[in-house]
């Protein structure tokens, strides 16, 4: 099934709702997290976004392929022993695909560099994995889909603390976090450790705002996500 814009738009409005809901079960439940964590810590609320991309990959289950996308996901690492992953795609012995999904909400400057780190490091043991051989034969695709919000303190230009010791890229400079979250994505996919990514921004409460880079868009996950498909359909 080829997803639409209308199909993303619609799962990041269920995202919203969905931290909305699980605020209101902690506070319910006399459980509640500092900040804004109380409404991400469930991790139920990128559940719609899943269900869109996993749909992508369902004409595979034609040819007997397997889509998880709930339940504990994980897959080996080489650096470290699992990595939980939110979609494994799975036919025979290959790994069709393996997707992230992760989102920011406020907490900027805390979280961006966590983010980063969790993004690159995530590939670079998976495909060390696939190296080693522990994870078939077949090389396998990685997606990377991220939601941003969009708000003044992601989208104004960072007062960044400290002077390198070095000069740091000219391309961060003067730039606002949603800025940087598109040079990574960017660079994670031309850089290949991610086959696609999706950087979507979006407005407390409501649907898709923007997608600031074409490169990392819905639509060119999706053309990335069909392309797999039809790989594996051929294989099969």
């Amino acid at each position: 099934m080829t997803a639409s814009y209308e199909d993303y738009n619609a799962a990041v409005k269920a995202f919203w709702t969905g931290r909305d809901l699980q605020t209101e079960k902690q506070i319910a439940s006399g459980k509640i997290d500092a900040g804004t964590r109380g409404s991400a810590t469930g991790g139920k609320h990128l559940e719609p976004l899943q269900g869109v991309i996993a749909g992508e990959f369902a004409p595979l289950t034609r040819i007997g392929a397997t889509v998880r996308q709930s339940g504990v996901l994980p897959l080996p690492g080489y650096y470290r022993r699992a990595k939980e992953w939110d979609i494994v795609v799975t036919y025979n012995d290959i790994l069709v695909a393996a997707i992230e999904c992760k989102s920011q909400v406020g907490s900027f400057a805390n979280n961006f560099n966590n983010r980063t780190e969790e993004a690159i490091g995530s590939a670079v043991d998976l495909w060390r994995a696939y190296e080693a051989g522990l994870v078939g034969t077949i090389k396998p695709w990685l997606g990377f889909v991220f939601v941003v919000e969009n708000a003044p303190k992601s989208t104004s230009v960072v007062r960044d603390r400290g002077k390198p010791l070095y000069p740091t890229d000219p391309a961060f400079d003067n730039s606002s976090y949603t800025t940087r979250y598109e040079l990574l994505f960017q660079r994670l996919v031309r850089e290949r450790l991610y086959d696609a990514a999706c950087l979507i921004s979006s407005v407390k409460g409501d649907g898709i705002y923007d997608e600031p880079q074409p490169e990392v868009s819905t639509r060119n996950l999706t053309a990335a996500i069909a392309g797999r498909v039809a790989y594996i359909e051929g294989l099969a």
